[in-house]
Parts: structure tokens; C-alpha cells; sequence
């Protein structure tokens, strides 16, 4: 495999495609690009579809399931319904990650997503949250936003940090994560210690360049693009908003990030847009691409040769930032330490220290 590596950016080109590829990508189209998909305002149209597509996808997930063995539960986290996913010999108790599903936010559920989660989970040994947010139209995108914003926040209340996180997502999951984690920062939460965006979908309203990549993308219907289709649901009940703007202040603070997509995919632009605006703002970002495959290769054929190498590169990327997250942590509490005993030898708290924060509670664990 020959890479190419510049500021950040690899593309990796293997010598010829694996074998496993060609018969994969005719097997690809997904059940929801085969059909004409109902009007913005048609909330009926979209339920048929949304359980059409649940009972099509689920043999797909169960497959991962079955195959990754994951321990998992349903329930709710301030309200909002979650896929709890915990991977076999799970010993990262500290340790979390949040999954936001792709589907245009109009397809798709944590349920038939589970085998995404369960893979996720099994590679980097995180126990993953999967979010079961509710699906436009019926909703806005800010309501989505919201809900795994609930969701983070609860965590935080059963004792996880914001360090102690990561958060994932594919397609418009992957929009979703950079909402929230924009979301997170400006109400002050904390930010994850990284975001993995899987062939992120940062704009669903279409490029003016997009008609040629939506030729040359596999997994593009011949009629019209679900992106947009589902664009358009979303806007009709959140005008003149966008999943995410990329025009937003990075450099105001966001979690190191890992991109990930390839060379055919139509929003190859937008993996483009985010990591200059990412990198420019100063983040630690990666952008990790792959020539001639179809998109959401990692899940869809997690044993092809591209798969495995970028398997490998998510779950190095994971342990990297949230060790030395863990560490920054450590660190960061001995100085406290240092500076509490300081200052009650001296009678005053240690410098840059409010009293209140020198009686904070140890971390807390979910064990």
C-alpha cells in the first residue's frame, strides 16, 4: 500500500483493489436509494419508508452483532432512548463513547445500527452509547442536536468526564457529532476527548460541483441523491438551517478528529472544507482517505483489506487521544493536589484557585 502523507492528510492507494471489493460494491445499494422517497411534508411517506428501511437493514446489523458478541441493553438517559453497547472482555470502565447514526436523519435507528456500534465497541474496547434520537421531519435538526446533548450530559451525571469521552458517527451522524461538540463547547460542558467521522455529511444541502461526484459515487441513486431528498425533509421543518455550518469559530475550542472517507464519495468536498477549517483553527485533525470504495467501507465489509486498515487507524486513534487525555487529567489533578497543600500550609488557596475548587469530589466510575 503506497500512502502519501501531507499536514495531516493520508490517502491511502493500495497496488490493485482488494478482491473482496468488486462484488461487494454491487451488493451496496441500499434499500432506501432504490426508491423514490416521499415529499419534504409527506410525515405518512416517511414512516412507511423508516419502517421499510428498519426491516431491511436489521439482517445486515444482526450479522455484526452476531459476529462481535456485544453485551447490550435498551433504556433512557434523561429521557432520551439509548442502545447501551458493551464489547466482550470490556475492562475501559472509565472510559465512554457516544454513536450518532447516518441516515440523512430521516433513515435508520441505534437498533438497525447496532452491528455499527458492536464493531466500534469491539475494536477500541469502549463501552458506546448509541443514540436512538428522534427522526426528521417530524423533528427539527436542533431537536436532534439536543437530544445527544442530553445524553452527554447524563453521562457527566453518572460520573464520567468530559475527557472520559469520544464521539462517533457516520454520514449525517457524523454532522451530528460536530454539532454537539459545538454545542458542548459554547454552553461550556467540556469536549470529548476525540470525534471519529466516518464520511462525515457536514452540509446536506448539495454542493453546485456535486453532479459529477454523484455519477462516479456507487452508492448514488440514478434519479436523486438521498442526501438531498432528506435535505429537504429537514429543511421543511427547520428553514434555512443546516446540519452544521462550516463556517463555524473552531479556534474557539474543539476535540481532536479523525476523518475518514473515500476518493469516490459525492461529499468528498465537504471531508476537504472540514479539515482545512479544522486544521487552520488549530485541531488536531486527521483526514484518512481511501481510493475507489464505497462509502461506509468499515462497517459494510469490515474484513476487506482498506476495512482493516482503517479499523486499525480508528482504534490507535482512539487510544492516543483518550490516554493522553487521561494523562493531561492526572497531571492536572496532582498540580491541584500540590497547589491545595500549598496553600493550606499558607493559609490561602494555592494560585489560580478558587476555594470551591480545591473541594472538589473525586472522579467518579461506572463500574
Amino acid at each position: 500500500m503506497a500512502t502519501s502523507a501531507n499536514g495531516g492528510t493520508f490517502v491511502n492507494i493500495l497496488h490493485a483493489i482488494s478482491e473482496e471489493i468488486p462484488d461487494f460494491l454491487w451488493d451496496q445499494k441500499g434499500p432506501a436509494l432504490a426508491r423514490r422517497l416521499p415529499d419534504p411534508d409527506d410525515l405518512r411517506g416517511w414512516s412507511k419508508l423508516q419502517e421499510l428501511v428498519e426491516r431491511l437493514a436489521l439482517p445486515q446489523s444482526d450479522l455484526l452483532v452476531e459476529r462481535f458478541a456485544p453485551a447490550f441493553a435498551g433504556f433512557s438517559l434523561g429521557g432520551v432512548p439509548v442502545l447501551d453497547v458493551r464489547p466482550r472482555n470490556w475492562k475501559e470502565k472509565n472510559k465512554v463513547a457516544i454513536y450518532t447514526h447516518g441516515g440523512g436523519f430521516t433513515l435508520y435507528s441505534a437498533a438497525s445500527t447496532l452491528g455499527r456500534a458492536a464493531l466500534f465497541a469491539d475494536d477500541t474496547g469502549l463501552r458506546v452509547i448509541s443514540v436512538d434520537y428522534t427522526l426528521a421531519p417530524s423533528v427539527t435538526f436542533e431537536e436532534i442536536r439536543n437530544q445527544v446533548v442530553i445524553v452527554f450530559r447524563a453521562l457527566m451525571n453518572e460520573g464520567y468526564h468530559p475527557e472520559d469521552t469520544v464521539m462517533f458517527g457516520d454520514s449525517s451522524g457524523g454532522a451530528l457529532v460536530v454539532a454537539v461538540i459545538l454545542e458542548l463547547r459554547n454552553l461550556a460542558v467540556g469536549l470529548p476527548a476525540a470525534a471519529v467521522l466516518i464520511s462525515p455529511c457536514i452540509d446536506l444541502l448539495p454542493a453546485k460541483n456535486a453532479k459529477d461526484k454523484e455519477e462516479s459515487d456507487p452508492s448514488a441513486p440514478g434519479e436523486k441523491p438521498i442526501s438531498r431528498t432528506a435535505a429537504d425533509a429537514y429543511a421543511k421543518t427547520a428553514p434555512g438551517v443546516r446540519a452544521t455550518s462550516i463556517y463555524a469559530d473552531f479556534s474557539k475550542g474543539f476535540s481532536p478528529t479523525l476523518i475518514q472517507g473515500s476518493t469516490k464519495e459525492v461529499l468528498l468536498s465537504q471531508f476537504f472544507r472540514l479539515y482545512h477549517a479544522l486544521d487552520l483553527a488549530g485541531v488536531r485533525v486527521k483526514l484518512d482517505l481511501y481510493k475507489g470504495i464505497l462509502p461506509g467501507f468499515q462497517f459494510r465489509n469490515p474484513d476487506g483489506l482498506e476495512s482493516k486498515t482503517a479499523r486499525r487507524k480508528i482504534r490507535d486513534f482512539v487510544r492516543l487521544r483518550t490516554t493522553q487525555s487521561a494523562l493531561h487529567d492526572k497531571t492536572a489533578r496532582a498540580t491541584m493536589e500540590i497547589s491545595k497543600v500549598a496553600g493550606e500550609k499558607s493559609g490561602e488557596p494555592g494560585p489560580g484557585l478558587s476555594p470551591s475548587s480545591l473541594c472538589q469530589s473525586p472522579r467518579g466510575r461506572i463500574l
